[in-house]
């Protein structure tokens, strides 16, 4: 009886040690997480699969961004960091009263006033900025918000890879 237990574990232990480490990896590294609608078109599509960084505490302009808001995961691209002024005239967002980078933009940007944001806030919007609710509606999202940031589209496979 002690041998077949014996033999038995031995053959479950590397099933086990398989499961906890995808379990881990899956809370404290990077999980798959999903579009979902059409704020971040074109750069992302809603049911395409993504892989969310867990790991990654350091953001930057441009990155897209998942967090939580109320009971919802959410993706949209940083355009401010913590301390920084941002606002939109004529179309054209600045920060810090400088133009940045907004080629990632579909449709026109809708002016908004400066908002600052405090050393816990960032300031996101959906690629997609004729149809996306993001800061420039519900204001700048708190760092303990941040799930994480992802830059690997994993399917669909005919566009799999970065963006």
């Amino acid at each position: 009886m002690g041998t077949k237990l014996l033999k038995l574990l031995k053959e479950i232990i590397p099933y086990v040690v398989i499961i906890l480490i995808v379990v881990l990896i899956r809370i404290f590294i990077a999980t798959p997480i999903s579009v979902d609608g059409p704020s971040m078109n074109d750069t992302l599509h809603d049911k395409e699969l993504l892989i969310l960084k867990k790991f990654d505490k350091t953001y930057e302009r441009n990155e897209v961004l998942i967090f939580k808001r109320g009971n919802n995961r959410l993706i949209k691209r940083l355009l401010a960091l913590p301390g920084e002024k941002i606002k939109c005239v004529s179309g054209i967002i600045y920060v810090n009263n400088e133009e940045i980078d907004d080629s990632h933009a579909k449709g026109k940007n809708a002016d908004f006033s400066e908002v600052i944001l405090a050393d816990d806030e960032y300031f996101v919007v959906g690629d997609n900025r004729e149809n996306s609710y993001d800061s420039r509606f519900f204001g700048p999202i708190k760092k303990d918000s941040i799930l994480g940031t992802s830059d690997f589209r994993l399917f669909p496979f005919n566009k799999f890879g970065g963006f």
